[in-house]
């Protein structure tokens, strides 16, 4: 209609600073319109069976890495390449043992490595986490989709093929020696092709996973499992309550029995304020006895 815009000042182009930055902590705050979904476990299990029988390194390599990013909650940067910031997990931060006795993987043999019964990594350049920080867990009972022994195929890998030990986890060797890396598009072309293998029973499609499905994955295996949630944000180096975005009440078995809950729990009375109750219905003063 020819009238100025009230966002900006007059005589300038640009939106007034106050507005942008409002806008911009309106975004921080709101929750994305699309969050992923988080990759149940059927899906994993079905990655890691078809990888054991895999004749390709890569699709071990892809695999191991799901895993552990899966039980260790991890974002895509601390397992894989995602940029040139990226900092993901290396041969040196990963610590085997059996029982308390640390194999070196200078001189453990692959047998005792494949062994393991506990693994470790330390945090040491990873963007998000508490650098000098050491999370371990031991092992699930199952002996593909397991984190220690994942990470312990992975030092068995890397140490056949003398890499050393600054080298990230997720790397390959080709038949010339040269390093290859695995990226999230790796690992989101993996989870989808399972999802799509597997329909559409687990409720969602392969669009809905990503990569940073498996960050989700463990949160919410970790609820269902009635672990307390400050331990789930203990485990995924949350500092804020950002956790429950991860989290997906459209897992069946978490809100499968709510609704009988609300029932038994929705029963109750109220304590009645004074303010509200009729004068009649109140004890006299006159009438309390005072012993």
């Amino acid at each position: 209609m020819g009238a100025s815009d009230p966002r900006k000042k007059p005589g300038e182009k640009a939106i007034d600073f106050r507005l942008t930055r409002l806008q911009a902590a309106w975004k921080k705050k709101d929750p994305p319109p699309h969050r992923v979904k988080p990759v149940p476990i059927q899906v994993i299990r079905r990655i890691a069976t078809l990888a054991a029988l895999s004749a390709l390194e890569s699709t071990k390599a892809v695999s191991d890495m799901i895993v552990l990013a899966f039980f260790f909650l991890l974002r895509p940067g601390e397992y894989v390449d995602t940029n040139s910031e990226s900092t993901p997990f290396t041969l040196a931060d990963v610590s085997l043992y059996i029982g308390d006795t640390y194999l070196s993987p200078a001189t453990a043999t692959d047998q005792q490595l494949l062994s393991a019964t506990r693994v470790t990594l330390t945090f040491t350049t990873q963007k998000n986490g508490v650098r000098g920080e050491v999370i371990g867990l031991g092992c699930s009972g199952d002996p593909l989709v397991c984190p220690v022994k994942a990470a312990a195929r992975r030092v068995v890998y890397l140490r056949h093929n003398n890499a050393p030990p600054g080298t990230p986890l997720a790397r390959l060797f080709t038949h010339a020696d040269e390093l290859k890396i695995i990226k999230p598009s790796d690992i989101t072309r993996t989870i989808q092709q399972a999802v799509r293998t597997i329909g559409y029973d687990l409720g969602f499609l392969p669009k809905d996973v990503t990569a940073r499905s498996l960050r989700a994955a463990g949160a919410n295996a970790l609820l269902l499992a009635d672990v307390d949630p400050n331990i789930i944000r203990l485990i995924g180096r949350w500092k804020s309550d950002e956790m429950l975005r991860y989290l997906h009440v459209q897992a069946a078995p978490l809100m499968q029995h709510y609704a009988k809950k609300m029932l038994q729990g929705g029963v109750y009375t109220l304590l009645p304020n004074t303010q509200h109750v009729p004068q009649q219905l109140l004890p006299s003063a006159t009438t309390v006895p005072l012993h």
